[in-house]
């Protein structure tokens, strides 16, 4: 039976590891030198196996409240790892004897992501000034992607982007480009293309353009074309 799972906390799903034929996945560890010591309030143990049995943490620091606890494990899927879990508030506060150009908190993953998520909440970053840098190397690499499900919305004094090779706005609805005070627009060429080209190109040209970013009114046109050819050769 599948078992949501939040963290730590799940129900036990435990086969012996000396169970014939058991799934190795399922089997639960086995210790028999774990030590601890504590009262109604807490305890620190060493060696004690999470409660899924799945984990063997070295050293863990324990509350009454089984989802208030820090734990360094040793063995399993979580091998390495440092977890820690509360029903409260998590807070990190540093840096008051530092100066302002110091790194006062630091977070480095030498492989793999590192993921901030809030998943009944928003995420906030805040600061004299906020720089996202990114220096991946290669075409897959080194981009910051911005997704919204519903709006970007921008507010400042000046917004400048430069772009070293291109940059594109696209939108399959209206688009409105607003100043109150003076609109400048520089191109060495500048070609202004409206869906009057759909059907017969211009004189000057645009079908090129317009298809381009209508690849499917395109396609249509390409292929009633290709049923008129077809239609004169036959008859």
């Amino acid at each position: 039976m599948a078992v949501e799972q939040r963290g730590l906390t799940a129900q036990n799903d435990r086969l012996p590891k000396a169970n014939p034929g058991s799934n190795p996945s399922k089997n639960a560890e086995q210790n028999y030198t774990e030590i601890g010591l504590g009262n109604d309030k807490g305890s620190i143990k060493m060696g004690h196996i999470h409660k899924q049995g799945d984990v063997t943490a070295g050293v863990g620091l324990y509350t009454p409240d089984g989802e208030h606890q820090v734990s360094l494990d040793i063995d399993g899927k979580r091998k390495g790892w440092t977890i820690a879990t509360s029903p409260g508030a998590f807070q990190v506060e540093a840096g008051s004897a530092m100066e302002e150009a110091e790194n006062a908190v630091i977070i480095t993953a030498v492989n793999g992501d590192v993921s901030i998520v809030s998943t009944n909440g928003k995420i906030r970053l805040q600061g004299t000034d906020i720089e996202l840098v990114a220096v991946g190397e290669g075409q897959t690499k080194g981009n910051i992607k911005l997704t919204s499900s519903e709006n970007v919305l921008i507010e400042s004094k000046k917004v400048v982007v430069t772009a070293k090779t291109m940059y594109k706005l696209c939108t399959p609805g209206d688009a409105e480009v607003v100043a109150n005070g003076t609109l400048e627009l520089y191109g060495n060429v500048i070609k202004g293309v409206t869906a009057a080209v759909k059907i017969k190109d211009s004189k000057v040209g645009g079908q090129k353009i317009y298809d381009k970013n209508n690849p499917n009114q395109a396609a249509k046109r390409q292929q009633r074309a290709a049923q008129a050819e077809d239609r004169n050769f036959n008859y």
